[in-house]
């Protein structure tokens, strides 16, 4: 019996590199271990590659050692990988749905602002968000007014591109930002002011949506902030469950700590052992994987087809822990990075489990 296809649905980079060896950070080989585990074969295509009316697709399969292009039957169970931001791409994964496909992590980019105001209409998560507004002129001053540093962020970013921060200085105000918006960004300009907010951050924040944001009173290691990838996955029962909780440390220069803008991994174990000893470092990492899974069900609630997220949080001096926010299409690297190899592989093991999970007749457990 041959074993059913699930497919790996990617963006047009990830495709072109995939008969020449080349993904890049997507390890597309665990998928393969994964599928002999679970008696599934994955297949990558994107969504141009799909006839909905024959219900084929002209999909890359493993052959031996060699990855070919074959015409094969649409899969009934698909894991989104690729990023899509137009109404139009939305309607063609719902037709999908109304064919009887299942696609999870179906839409993986959501505003910030949007996750937000979901996670406020919760009252045991609210405790631990940011004050968080549109950055608006008027919600600038009042952040002003509350906060002594405060971070503006554009609501449908990531990996930290076009973050600015500004901190309240004993002349006023100065506000540090990037000088374009490419992941590549090496400079960063400061300019400091007194009431009148710059043209600069005026004209940005008009240009398009940004919010506004408190800056959390981050725990650090060695004198620099950081926050966690907690990695929160449906799996082979189809249930949320944590893979995995690795450090980003901000670099000596930036307040950042996205790994792409040179932030530095570290596991969470060996930060509390060092800088935090009089912490039960169990006891931090159980609440933590509570708290992620608890927003993960949240949101899971409100987001149809959601499966594999990657949460940003951080935590207090005291290991108490605080939302930053959600990512729909996890960047697993940091797991290998931090040399948790274990992890890292489970990345990518969970989302095959969950669609042989599905395949059996399965549904998602709220």
């Amino acid at each position: 019996m041959v074993n059913p296809y699930v497919g790996i649905l990617v963006n047009d980079s990830l495709y072109a590199g995939i008969p020449l060896g080349n993904t890049k950070y997507e390890a597309i080989h665990f998928y393969s271990e994964a599928g002999r585990e679970f008696g599934i074969t994955p297949c990558y295509f994107r969504m141009q590659d799909v006839h909905i009316h024959t219900m084929r697709v002209h999909a890359y399969v493993q052959r031996g050692t060699q990855y070919i292009r074959e015409w094969i039957p649409l899969p009934k169970i698909i894991h989104n990988r690729a990023i899509y931001l137009d109404h139009g791409s939305d309607q063609e994964l719902e037709s999908w749905t109304q064919h009887g496909i299942h696609v999870f992590n179906r839409w993986n980019r959501y505003s910030k602002l949007q996750i937000h105001q979901i996670l406020m209409l919760d009252e045991t998560i609210r405790p631990h968000l940011p004050g968080t507004f549109p950055a608006t002129l008027k919600n600038m001053k009042v952040m002003m007014s509350a906060y002594d540093s405060i971070i503006i962020k554009p609501t449908n970013s990531s990996i930290g591109r076009g973050v600015m921060k500004m901190d309240r200085t004993p002349t006023g105000w100065q506000l540090v930002y990037p000088a374009t918006l490419k992941i590549s960004n090496k400079v960063w300009r400061q300019v400091n002011f007194r009431k009148q907010l710059p043209l600069t951050l005026r004209r940005k924040i008009q240009s398009r949506a940004y919010l506004v944001q408190q800056r959390l009173p981050l725990a650090t290691h060695d004198n620099r902030p950081f926050d966690l990838r907690v990695s929160v996955q449906r799996g082979a029962s189809g249930d949320w469950c944590v893979t995995g909780i690795v450090a980003k440390v901000a670099s000596r220069k930036l307040f950042l700590t996205n790994v792409a803008q040179g932030g530095q991994v570290k596991t969470l174990t060996e930060i509390l052992a060092a800088d935090y000893p009089s912490l039960n470092s169990c006891a931090v990492c159980e609440q933590i994987a509570e708290f992620a899974l608890l927003v993960a069900k949240f949101l899971s609630m409100h987001l149809p087809h959601l499966a594999d997220l990657g949460l940003d949080i951080g935590i207090t001096k005291d290991g108490y822990p605080l939302f930053i926010e959600c990512n729909g299409k996890d960047q697993r690297y940091s797991f290998r990075e931090a040399n948790m190899l274990e992890e890292w592989k489970a990345t990518y093991y969970n989302p095959m489990a969950y669609a042989k999970y599905l395949l059996n007749g399965g549904t998602p457990v709220y």
